[in-house]
């Protein structure tokens, strides 16, 4: 499998003085996603946890809801002209009976770990109609909890702090317990790894939970959540319009700009509590 991280000397000036030490630099590589043998997409990651990632991002698509609807995934042996195992292609073997993607998904052209929607056919293949509905999800949330949040997030970043080039996406009990965290070089990646985990652990729809991320929330993520069953998603910078307006569609609690004990409640205010425990207006 590759590498997390890499080292690299640079040039590093300080008062106009210039030294050569090695720096820690976040890996980057090229994953291709097969399905039954067929590529489906190639995206930008960090390596590790790439099963979790090839999962979750086939729950994002809508080709699979439970644990079940996989048979396996493994590293294609042979993926390169001289036979080496390169570990950057995986092959997810649906179950029997289980729908291949549509061919309108398969992208000719990789994503950037900075935009997952890059190379979609259009606005309208990425708003599948989800498994599960978050609306009616009973969470309460506790500002004060929340904001412990980021933090929280933050200090489990094992890789981060080697290379401060990561993003991370956490998933949070309504008490603050952390469930689960994903780094990736990608904002959408970190999610379809935290999402996978869930799926392969059983856990979807992930009810009574809060997905922390790092960075912005964009419209994808909040899909991504969305088709995962998690009635909630925080984020400590701005949220797109459209993030916002999906949100707002799908009954989902949408929290940016959240930073110490402030926020911003863009979507679903009616899941904060406040200081008297009472539940805040729609």
């Amino acid at each position: 499998m590759g590498r997390v991280t890499s080292r690299r000397r640079v040039v590093r000036i300080v008062d106009g003085v210039a030294s050569e030490p090695v720096d820690t630099l976040a890996a980057e590589e090229p994953l291709e996603i097969r399905v039954n043998g067929r590529p489906l997409v190639v995206t930008m990651r960090t390596p590790g946890d790439d099963f979790d990632l090839a999962a979750g991002f086939l729950v994002s698509e809508g080709v699979v809801r439970r644990a079940r609807d996989i048979a396996g995934i493994r590293y294609c042996a042979g993926a390169t002209a001289d036979g080496v195992n390169t570990y950057n292609v995986v092959d997810v073997v649906l179950s029997a009976g289980v729908a291949p993607p549509d061919p309108s998904l398969e992208r000719n052209f990789y994503t950037t770990s900075s935009c997952g929607l890059c190379g979609k056919a259009s606005l309208d293949a990425v708003r599948t109609v989800a498994a599960w509905s978050v609306r009616d999800d009973p969470i309460r949330l506790d500002p004060e909890v929340v904001s412990t949040l980021p933090d929280t997030l933050r200090t489990a970043q094992r890789v981060f702090d080697r290379t401060g080039g990561l993003h991370a996406a956490g998933l949070f009990s309504a008490a603050g317990r952390l469930h689960c965290l994903r780094e990736d070089v990608g904002r959408h990646n970190a999610v379809d790894k935290v999402v996978g985990w869930a799926l392969r652990d059983g856990r979807l729809p992930v009810r009574d939970t809060v997905l922390m991320v790092s960075g912005r929330a964009s419209f994808e993520l909040v899909q991504k959540a969305v088709m995962a069953g998690i009635p909630a998603l925080a984020a400590v910078s701005a949220p797109s319009s459209l993030a916002a307006d999906l949100a707002a569609d799908a009954g989902l609690t949408l929290i940016g700009f959240l930073r110490g004990s402030s926020m911003n409640v863009y979507a679903g205010a009616h899941r904060l509590l406040r200081r008297d425990r009472s539940e805040l207006p729609a």
